[in-house]
């Protein structure tokens, strides 16, 4: 077709119907000029000052609880709102004449799609087909502000990543290095680029969220922090954003989609493992924007390079990302070890763009109580982890019909990724310098929950109930801590009187405590097989009070003289140097449990601490006496035992074996299982103090330290058997101070006042 005209309005429409629609607002927008689909224009024969108009008519589903939104019901009598059947549209836009509209694209020429073409695309590719994708790119923009971006999802995302110059030229790089036909490399990464691509639709985004919501909506009362929301909308307009939350449930994804959406923001592309990928729950998640991945890909270079060419097209585009970057859920409730492989390739994305940049968005999900615990629990003590399947999606639904309190998500500060980048300097250690700080910022804005309070005070017990009273006089100094910190906590009613009464029930009512009221006063303890259970819901606060328990620990060695000064006390090789030693010697023995900063600044947060045990402390030169004087004035208020104990139990049993091996190495696989009967054993023995230590989550922990320091193999170690010896004394030097801090609990009065000023 020879067109000549200044104007061509380019028409994604697809009946009859939309063309007159079309035709019609063209009639008003651009007089005379022609109205034509992109396969029906030549565009080589246009002239270069030719102005092209991209439209799109928009059909928009009816107003229903105030939402234009598809509903179930309009899927189960097969029809889309969105995109109804060509005989209907007519029928429609009479009785609703506002359910269609026609939208404009940002208009373009000939001669500026050509310089695009040119700088852009792989030498080859035929250009009208790139203007038929820039005019549906450009039109799919303008439908947004109609719709709204929480609809924004990507379009002809495969087409566009492989046509593209880039992909070409590392595909021909890659097919050098393996010695294969670039052609080939090219085709295959096409097919896996078109296996994993999230083919995203409006429909489906409204029929996963209809469906999945159902999941969590009896279960939780959802809590979001919005100043922050406010912040990352602003951020978003001008870069894509990268959720990185914890990952403790399989609801995470559903929870935190369904805060963006009710906040207008635009649907995340999820990556998650293939594990979930089953009939019928993959085929709809991913139209509604899962990219389900392999476990592992380090063995396949094409799907390493279809990846990542992938994740650069996301980082280019500004489509937000969300990932869990622990790699899987929580096993104890507290942060798992980052995952670095899909970060890796999001920095790739960001340095092969010279302005390419992303804003990473920490996130903590909290939940008072969560029903998949249980069986999480059993995982870590040994047991099987059952396959997913659509059985177990019924069983999950099931389980979530009954109400188990509030769901907290918070944001830490978002940081640019290039920024951080360039913070982290150069070296092998850049990538996990930047994952600390992810971690660090999500444990800063993970809230304490009254559940794990709770279980924090009854699982200091040894097989011990508590009365009412006593489990607020625990929780009172914890309390006074929390808002002195300025720390995220429950609302305080929730651990006082009949609002801790009511934090109990709701645990008892699920197993975890049991209450027995057939004396004078009821009286609260743990259910003893459900001991893993609240200890992760305690878990998930540790993080918070770490720093502090360490402080306490190092005190008590001082007052007790186990920390000597090596020199006089007032200089720099006083008491308190040989005492930061100390906190670096146990930082040490907790690298693999908790995330701590660099030295200055963990020491700097003890100092902290320090300020609030004891504010007059910078002004006195430190001795043994006053030491013991601060410790033992502390009323009620000492939270190290209840801190740490598990973990140097399950070092202890990490040590033992290791130490009962002599100088044999063994297997990881093989030791934790040792571990795991030794645990047990030594728990119903009464040497294990916190039972809740038995734990494959904690022994991976001990066996990683025990690795560092060569104590597996023997790298590096002169004597394997008498410094797996020397660990173990180490490890058990740590266990008598913790017991003798229970001992000062056990000696000081029930009630608390407020800590030494």
């Amino acid at each position: 077709m020879q067109v000549t005209d200044a104007v061509v309005v380019l028409a994604e429409a697809r009946t009859s119907c939309e063309i007159q629609a079309v035709t019609e607002w063209a009639s008003t927008a651009y007089p005379d000029a022609p109205v034509r689909r992109p396969d029906e224009v030549d565009f080589d024969r246009l002239t270069a000052d030719t102005l092209l108009v991209p439209v799109r008519p928009v059909w928009l589903p009816a107003v229903r609880q105030g939402e234009r939104r598809v509903t179930l019901g309009d899927v189960l009598v097969l029809s889309n709102p969105r995109r109804p059947v060509g005989l209907l549209q007519p029928l429609i836009r009479g009785r609703r004449p506002d359910s269609l509209r026609v939208v404009e694209g940002v208009p373009a020429t000939v001669e500026e799609l050509h310089e695009r073409y040119t700088r852009d695309l792989a030498e080859g590719e035929p250009f009208g087909k790139f203007v038929a994708v820039q005019a549906s790119l450009s039109a799919e923009r303008a439908e947004r502000q109609i719709i709204g971006d929480r609809y924004k999802v990507p379009q002809l995302v495969a087409e566009q990543i492989s046509s593209s110059a880039r992909f070409r030229a590392g595909a021909a790089k890659l097919a050098a290095e393996l010695g294969r036909p670039a052609d080939a490399v090219v085709a295959e990464a096409t097919d896996k680029l078109s296996g994993f691509v999230a083919t995203q639709s409006r429909l489906m985004v409204d029929l996963f969220s209809a469906t999945f919501d159902r999941l969590h909506e009896r279960a939780w009362n959802v809590s979001v922090d919005l100043d922050t929301l406010n912040t990352l909308r602003t951020l978003n307009k001008s870069t894509g954003l990268v959720f990185l939350p914890s990952h403790r449930s399989y609801a995470d994804s559903v929870v935190l989609a369904k805060v963006l959406r009710s906040n207008d923001f635009p649907p995340n592309l999820v990556l998650g493992g293939e594990n979930l990928s089953f009939w019928p729950v993959g085929p709809v998640a991913r139209r509604a924007g899962m990219i389900f991945i392999r476990r592992k890909f380090g063995a396949d270079p094409v799907y390493k390079f279809a990846m990542r060419s992938y994740l650069a097209y996301i980082v280019e585009k500004r489509f937000n990302l969300e990932w869990y970057i622990e790699g899987g859920r929580s096993r104890t409730g507290k942060l798992r070890k980052p995952m670095l492989g899909l970060l890796t390739y999001v920095v790739d994305g960001v340095t092969q763009l010279e302005t390419g940049d992303v804003t990473i968005v920490p996130t903590s999900i909290v939940y008072d109580q969560l029903q998949e615990v249980g069986a999480i629990a059993a995982e870590d003590a040994g047991g099987t982890k059952k396959p997913e399947s659509v059985g177990w999606l019924l069983r999950y639904a099931r389980a979530q019909r009954s109400y188990l309190g509030e769901a907290r998500v918070r944001f830490g500060t978002p940081f640019s990724l290039r920024s951080a980048l360039d913070d982290a300097g150069v070296g092998r250690a850049r990538l996990e310098k930047v994952a600390f700080r992810v971690m660090d910022e999500i444990n800063s804005a993970t809230p304490i929950s009254a559940t794990s309070l709770a279980g924090f005070a009854l699982l200091g017990a040894q097989d011990r109930a508590y009365t009412l009273p006593e489990i607020e006089a625990i929780l009172a100094p914890l309390l006074d801590y929390i808002a002195r910190r300025d720390l995220p906590g429950p609302d305080p009613a929730r651990c006082r009187g009949l609002g801790l009464t009511q934090t109990l029930r709701v645990l008892a009512g699920n197993g975890v405590v049991s209450c027995f009221d057939g004396g004078s006063e009821p009286v609260w303890s743990i259910v003893p097989e459900n001991r893993a259970i609240a200890a992760y819901y305690r878990n998930g606060a540790l993080h918070h009070f770490v720093n502090r328990a360490i402080v306490e620990v190092n005190m008590l060695a001082v007052a007790e003289g186990e920390v000597e000064a090596t020199g006089d006390y007032a200089t720099d090789e006083g008491l308190l140097a040989a005492s930061q030693r100390e906190a670096m010697r146990m930082r040490d023995l907790l690298k693999f449990e908790f995330f701590f900063p660099p030295k200055d600044e963990y020491l700097h947060r003890l100092a902290a601490e320090l300020d609030l045990i004891a504010p007059a402390w910078r002004g006195v030169i430190p001795t043994q006496e006053w030491t013991y004087e601060i410790l033992h004035a502390r009323t009620g208020g000492l939270l190290a035992r209840r801190t740490l104990q598990p973990f140097f139990d399950a070092q202890l049993v990490v040590a033992t074996r290791l130490v009962q091996l002599g100088a044999t190495s063994r297997d990881k696989g093989e030791l934790i299982a040792d571990c795991l009967g030794l645990g047990r054993q030594l728990s119903l023995q009464g040497v294990v103090r916190s039972k809740d230590s038995v734990s494959k989550d904690l022994y991976d922990g001990g066996y990683q330290l025990a690795d560092n320091r060569g104590l597996i193999h023997g790298e590096d170690v002169a004597d394997l058997v008498a410094a797996r010896q020397a660990w173990l004394d180490e490890v058990e030097l740590m266990r008598g101070r913790l017991a003798r801090i229970a001992a000062i609990e056990e000696i000081q009065p029930a009630t608390w006042s407020q800590e030494v000023r």
